[in-house]
């Protein structure tokens, strides 16, 4: 069901991605581009080490929700680290993504059009409440703080809010809002967060993966060109 479009959130993520339907170049997103596979493949490695840290290697019994889930490319990749799809829910606030999320998912998933900041889901429902890029597209503060309270809210006491996303700006891009490690911390004011610095700025891997592949792991190593903040946020109950 589409959710009742009554807040400046809804309709302005709704206005943006129209935006980037035209604006992104086609291809820039595919396994196929060596930059962007590059990121994915760095990326990953990441999560998962940054999970097994925090005691999440077996997701297979882990309840998992994703607020912002697009066109489910995290909800299968969810999958393919071992969770159970009875287990993994989605939600976006776009109709269109929710539909496509829907058809490349396996039918146990719960993906549902609703907003970030009103999850239709008990308190304490969730292990892992997981966020990507989500936040750098809402660009006013309130409603920032109105999605962050409701992850809290689902998430369980000992269970994780896996948060990756922009943590510079993108000058090419005004529709996007970086959210610096300081905004996290009072969006989550009472829990305890892990930072990392990951993600090689697109345009840099883009022009050095295909050919220097190496140079590109260095970088991302050495951190002065990642773009995006990986932060592991655990609640206090």
């Amino acid at each position: 069901m589409r959710p009742h479009r009554n807040s400046f959130y809804e309709s302005t993520v709704e206005s943006i991605y129209d935006r980037r339907k035209t604006s992104v170049k086609p291809g820039i997103y595919s396994y196929f581009d060596p930059g962007n596979l590059f990121n994915i493949q760095y990326r990953e490695r990441r999560i998962l080490k940054a999970l097994a840290r925090s005691g999440f290697s077996n997701l297979k019994d882990r309840k998992i929700l994703e607020v912002g889930c697009g066109w489910g490319f995290w909800l299968r990749t969810f999958l393919s680290w071992g969770a159970l799809p009875e287990n993994v829910t989605g939600i976006d606030v776009l109709p269109e993504r929710v539909a496509n999320a829907k058809r490349t998912c396996p039918a146990a998933l719960d993906i549902r059009c609703a907003s970030a900041t009103a999850l239709p889901y008990s308190a304490r429902s969730f292990d892992i409440v997981f966020q990507a890029t989500v936040f750098s597209s809402i660009l006013d503060s309130e409603t920032r703080i109105r999605a962050a309270t409701e992850m809290i809210r689902v998430v369980k006491p000992e269970g994780l809010i896996l948060w990756y996303d922009f943590s510079v700006p993108n000058p090419r891009n005004l529709d996007l809002r970086a959210v610096p490690m300081i905004e996290i911390k009072a969006l989550f004011p009472k829990a305890e967060i892990t930072f990392e610095r990951i993600t090689v700025a697109p345009p840099i891997a883009r022009v050095l993966a295909p050919r220097l592949w190496p140079l590109c792991s260095l970088l991302e190593t050495l951190k002065f060109t990642n773009v995006s903040y990986l932060a592991m946020i655990s609640p206090r109950d």
